[in-house]
């Protein structure tokens, strides 16, 4: 199975359907599958070969679409890049993924100009840019819309992919050491696509709103599973409240997927509350553990359904959704909500355990804890020309996620925290996540991350770190407080910081490695 499946059903089944909107752009499935063909046939003139890698550096745009779709149905191996790395850390990916071509926006020239200073890449020969103005580049270079126009006629490339054959390369950001590239199959993303659909409760009636970035899987899963049924695809080239919940009302968008800090922004945009979401249907949010508080808001504030998803990039990236069952339709609202608040249960496709250290697994009366682990055929088969890592992370067949959990009677998990972010304190284990979802219900937190810092009496001690709103007086004492009425004493912050902005990674998910790290600076090694 690979990923022109889904393209060449959307064409011959959906082909006058409206597939693009993005700004005023507007493109038919059968218009849009002329311009993949059109990209792929000028990729292929280049002197690509099947297998070799594509890179992009690109906002939330049609373009981006037409490459996934172009490297797909060519053999091509399309290596999505976070435009908030460094110019270092993208030469580095360059090189390390053995790039051919790129494909850049305007808006990363300089950016990709500063990664060039730091030496030639072999074998890197071209870039097709998108602009009004060429890049400042010794690469051989075309305009994308020359690329498009020149090969207008063209056809979708009738070649034999297997289902094995690489079909995305995703780098970690390299804040823990080496960049590492996940490798993704046609069967992989394929398997991952159909199997989201039913999940999602996808189909030709949605409009799906690409807000979350497309070069992280927190995002692009849903450009196959949705060409599959033919839905029709809209953009937020970044992200901005206001500018979302513009996209969310004029184009009637009725699913997306987000990251908390997305959905947070969101909730607290003035301007929410005059808007109106008839069409929205379904909020989605992926990358890190959601409060309770903030899922009740979703709901009440945007009038849909919320479902939290947990996944990794080296899943394609699904696990688990925490989409209610049928035999839950009937409990009452405040259960629903304890539901919908957990990790979820499996989707389609996977097969997940929570295993104790000796490997057994763990009760499911959500109290004992264990590692999640999972295997199926959207599990990457391992990272890029790196081994050592792949045989460090997929053990007889099981990829370990480094993810703590428990799971309930009716098969649901629920995080309770990252092996490397559970906080030991006077050989208690405190859950981070426990603590932030607490401090979400105070009224006047808008942001916090918590974590371990080193204590000479405790071993650890319990941190947090608040965004609060901007009128709110709210201090230290307060917080410890709050949350000392909501938990142990023992989990209560021991101290506070207050900050205007907390640091994002580049899927914009809380940083919190980074504000951790200052304080372990002089010790020997962590704790944990």
């Amino acid at each position: 199975m690979d990923l022109s499946l889904s393209l060449r059903r959307a064409i011959s089944v959906y082909g006058q359907h409206e597939a693009i909107c993005d700004q005023g752009v507007k493109f038919t499935y059968r218009q849009f599958g002329e311009r993949v063909a059109a990209l792929s046939s000028g990729l292929s003139k280049l002197g690509l070969k099947n297998g070799e890698t594509v890179a992009i550096l690109c906002p939330n745009t049609h373009h981006y679409m037409e490459a996934y779709y172009a490297c797909a149905v060519s053999g091509f191996v399309l290596n999505p890049l976070n435009f908030r790395l460094a110019a270092r850390e993208i030469s580095t990916i360059l090189e390390d993924s053995s790039a051919r071509a790129i494909i850049i926006h305007q808006d990363f020239y300089d950016l990709f100009k500063n990664a060039m200073t730091h030496g030639e890449i072999a074998g890197f020969q071209h870039a097709v840019y998108i602009g009004e103005n060429k890049p400042d580049t010794k690469l051989n270079v075309q305009h994308y819309d020359t690329v498009i126009s020149e090969n207008d006629g063209s056809i979708l490339p009738d070649i034999e992919i297997s289902g094995s054959q690489l079909a995305q390369l995703y780098y970690t950001s390299g804040t823990t050491g080496r960049a590492k590239g996940v490798m993704l199959t046609h069967e992989n993303v394929a398997s991952h696509a159909l199997g989201s659909i039913p999940e999602f409760e996808l189909s030709d009636a949605d409009t799906w709103a690409h807000i979350g970035p497309m070069f992280h899987l927190v995002d692009a899963w849903a450009v196959f599973a949705g060409t599959w049924v033919g839905a029709r695809h809209v953009f937020a080239p970044y992200f901005k409240a206001d500018d979302v919940l513009d996209l969310f009302e004029r184009e009637k968008v009725s699913k997306t997927a987000l990251v908390p800090t997305m959905l947070n922004a969101l909730l607290n945009e003035p301007s929410i509350n005059d808007r109106s979401f008839s069409a929205l249907k379904v909020i989605t949010t992926a990358g890190s553990p959601v409060a309770p508080e903030i899922v009740k808001r979703t709901c009440e504030t945007f009038g849909c359904h919320y479902w939290q998803f947990y996944g990794m990039t080296e899943c394609s990236p699904l696990l688990t959704i925490s989409k209610p069952k049928a035999n839950m339709k009937d409990w009452p609202a405040e259960k629903l909500l304890a539901v919908t608040s957990r990790t979820g249960r499996t989707v389609i496709g996977v097969e997940l355990k929570v295993v104790k250290d000796d490997g057994t697994e763990v009760k499911r009366d959500d109290t004992e804890v264990g590692e999640i682990v999972v295997r199926g055929p959207s599990i990457t088969p391992g990272y890029w020309k790196q081994p050592e890592a792949t045989s460090a992370t997929i053990i007889d067949g099981w990829l370990h996620t480094g993810d703590l959990a428990v799971m309930d009677a009716e098969g649901y998990v629920n995080i309770v925290d990252r092996k490397k972010d559970m906080i030991i304190s006077g050989g208690e284990n405190v859950f981070s996540t426990e603590v932030e979802y607490a401090l979400y219900e105070h009224p006047d937190i808008v942001e916090c991350a918590v974590f371990g810092i080193p204590d000479k009496k405790w071993g650890e001690m319990v941190k947090a770190v608040v965004v609060k709103r901007s009128e709110s007086s709210i201090n230290e004492a307060d917080v410890i407080a709050f949350v000392r009425t909501k938990l142990a004493a023992y989990k209560a912050p021991r101290s506070v910081d207050f900050i205007e902005v907390l640091p994002k990674t580049g899927s914009g998910k809380i940083y919190k490695k980074g504000l951790r790290d200052p304080y372990w600076e002089k010790e020997r090694r962590p704790i944990n």
